[in-house]
């Protein structure tokens, strides 16, 4: 008995409740109001349990049944009627379908027995290190706002991995949208319960599913719930961020201007892990493959590969910021939403940490057909980790200076199949082994963000040749720098034109050149000097897929009509043809999604739509402005080569 409490909810008159259903709903007779009243009965017992019980068991009652007893709700299904044609009763009916499609309910059993059924998944394969400062501040947050986490996605199980971390921390259980490709048995069965809202993959032109999922997203806000989606729509296949999807935020920014919410918080949360299990699946795509489906017999399978440690995962939680406020900075016009989607991305990207798994890779990707014995991978890296040191980077980098947490780096990336060790020779030597090349540009590409800049200054600086880096020649470098943006725009986030400048002029002080001076370096001389060039490095495998694609366009009949899948297969086989000849160096830039952002690049430049004789001459110039800055890449891969070189042979050790 002691263990038990019998607590009340608030009372409320009859007169209250009555006024409150008339304003609230459709009105209805006395059983309507009677189920009102249960309704109200249990939301005022859940806020006095919590109370006691904490907030990690605050969940949403019977959500579905509140939306479809609402005047408001009615009052836009009417509307949505009048437009499509159709009786209102009758699209009442399927909106009442598409809620009962996503419904979801949450209880602290469903939600506990959810976290332990699925826990094989995922809590023996990582350690899981976590800032619980930043979870301090957010909880705060949370008392007056609702959150909405937008994490990176790496693995199937980055929202088990989350869940995880906040019930720990006394969260209440987020609302997680995700797609209904997992929504099988019996995950299915159990997430739906535990708040899981499964929603298609593609709404198509569905105005009345998408009024559902809409009016449940404003509902769940305006109660103060907390969601939680992954803004790219589907795990990264290249390591880095994908572009973000728009729909769902779209309906966010719906419901604060439509005052059902006065504000939301979004929280960006980067997740990063030393390996993932499921990355030869993904890397088999990239090349081609058909992707396998989610059901039982893979669920088996996955929690089998999932039975011991493999590693670390870091969870970093990023600077929450105000939709509200984000949407009055962006300004009005058609960029608007896209660029608050951009500051979620750009969220992410500042709090993802530079692992040493990204650094060894980044290392053995540069030592171009060779491998490394580990005085030459420490030799390699300690520029590397000397530049991310005074850029003040994130991550567990100092480390990295000593030999045991090198080794376990490289170690972990051996067991993964990602790196192989030749032990049968005087020493033990490390390389990239045929065929790892994209799993390895995965683990690298998780931190490339943080080199992206650096590489457009070498670049740059590449262009102005043997010109002294100052007055109209820097200007020169700078509007220079800028299309070099342009050409990889849909592969990274830039920060505002005024602030990417301010960036680039930073980088180029890390060179040793201070804007304004009087009697500034040559550019060759920079870049001879320089300590590490990174640009080849970064930027190869990004420009050897823009290369095939716009081969592939500048030897098509202009004519010829746009099929979009039809060409990224074709560009996949002339890929692999061109890296076999010598015509390409990259063997990661064989790959889907790079060969489908090289593709949207052209399609914004309107090259792919058929058209005259014209637009195969705009095709010749795109393919010649990437073979130009494909030059500039080989330039700077013979200065790096040196450079290494040097660094290999630095006292007195040569190969």
């Amino acid at each position: 008995p002691e263990r038990a409490r019998v607590v009340a909810g608030e009372p409320a008159t009859i007169g209250a409740l009555r006024a409150r259903f008339t304003s609230e709903t459709t009105g209805g007779d006395a059983a309507a109001f009677g189920e009102f009243v249960s309704r109200q009965a249990w939301i005022a017992c859940d806020r006095a349990a919590r109370a006691i019980i904490g907030d990690r068991y605050k969940v949403p009652r019977l959500v579905a049944q509140q939306l479809t007893t609402s005047a408001d709700f009615r009052a836009k299904v009417d509307e949505l009627a009048g437009r499509l044609g159709r009786p209102s009763d009758e699209v009442m009916d399927d909106a009442e379908r598409c809620l009962a499609e996503v419904a979801t309910v949450q209880s602290p059993l469903a939600s506990a027995a959810y976290r332990l059924a699925l826990s094989p998944m995922h809590r023996n394969a990582w350690t899981v290190e976590v800032d619980s400062g930043s979870l301090e501040r957010l909880r705060e947050l949370n008392r007056t706002s609702a959150l909405v986490f937008m994490p990176s996605h790496r693995s199937y199980v980055d929202p088990l991995v989350l869940g995880d971390i906040l019930h720990a921390h006394d969260f209440p259980p987020n609302h997680l949208l995700g797609g209904d490709n997992m929504s099988f048995f019996p995950i299915g069965l159990i997430a739906r319960r535990a708040g899981v809202i499964f929603i298609r993959r593609n709404f198509g032109d569905d105005q009345i599913y998408k009024l559902a999922i809409r009016e449940m997203l404003a509902h769940i806000v305006s109660k103060r719930f907390n969601l939680e989606w992954y803004i790219e729509g589907g795990r990264s296949r290249t390591g880095k961020l994908r572009p973000p999807r728009y729909g769902l935020l779209s309906y966010l920014v719906r419901a604060i201007e439509g005052g059902r919410s006065d504000d939301i918080q979004l929280v960006p949360v980067s997740f990063v892990y030393d390996r993932l299990q499921e990355l030869s699946a993904i890397t088999a795509e990239e090349g081609g493959a058909a992707k396998g489906k989610e059901g039982i017999g893979w669920l088996i399978d996955y929690i089998r590969s999932q039975r011991r440690n493999i590693g670390t995962a870091r969870v970093t939680f990023g600077e929450p910021f105000s939709l509200r406020a984000a949407l009055e900075e962006a300004g009005d016009g058609p960029a608007r939403l896209e660029k608050v989607a951009f500051g979620i991305c750009e969220g992410i990207n500042r709090v993802t940490p530079v692992t040493g798994g990204s650094l060894v890779t980044f290392a053995l990707l540069g030592a171009t057909e060779r491998a490394l014995t580990f005085e030459e991978v420490e030799r390699v890296i300690a520029p590397l980790l000397d530049y991310a040191e005074r850029r003040g980077l994130p991550g567990p980098l100092e480390e990295l200076r000593y030999a045991p947490a090198l080794r376990r780096a490289l170690d972990v990336l051996c067991e993964a199949g990602v790196a192989t060790c030749f032990d049968g020779g005087s020493e033990p030597v490390w390389s990239i082994p045929p065929g790892a090349h994209h799993p390895a540009a995965f683990y690298r590409n998780a931190a490339i963000h943080w080199f992206v800049n650096r590489a457009l200054v070498e670049l740059a600086l590449v262009g102005l040749g043997d010109r002294p880096v100052g007055g109209e020649a820097l200007d020169t470098a700078w509007e220079d720098a800028l299309g070099l943006r342009d050409l990889i725009k849909f592969e990274f986030f830039f920060a505002t034109k005024a602030r990417f400048l301010e960036e680039l002029q930073e980088e180029l002080a890390l060179l040793g050149v201070e804007v304004g001076e009087q009697d500034p370096p040559r550019a060759d001389e920079v870049l001879a000097r320089a300590d590490e060039l990174l640009a080849n490095r970064v930027l190869r495998s990004f420009l050897d897929a823009q290369l095939v694609v716009a081969r592939e366009l500048a030897g098509r009949d202009p004519r010829t009509a746009w099929d979009r899948d039809g060409f990224i297969k074709c560009c996949l086989g002339m890929g692999r043809q061109q890296l076999l000849q010598g015509r390409i160096r990259s063997p990661d830039s064989v790959s889907k999604e790079l060969y489908t952002a090289a593709a949207q690049l052209a399609a914004n430049r309107d090259l792919v739509d058929p058209g005259r004789e014209e637009l195969g001459t705009r095709r010749c110039a795109f393919l010649a402005e990437i073979e130009s800055v494909v030059e500039r890449l080989e330039r700077i891969r013979v200065l790096e080569e040196a450079s290494v070189e040097e660094v290999l042979r630095a006292d007195g050790h040569t190969r």
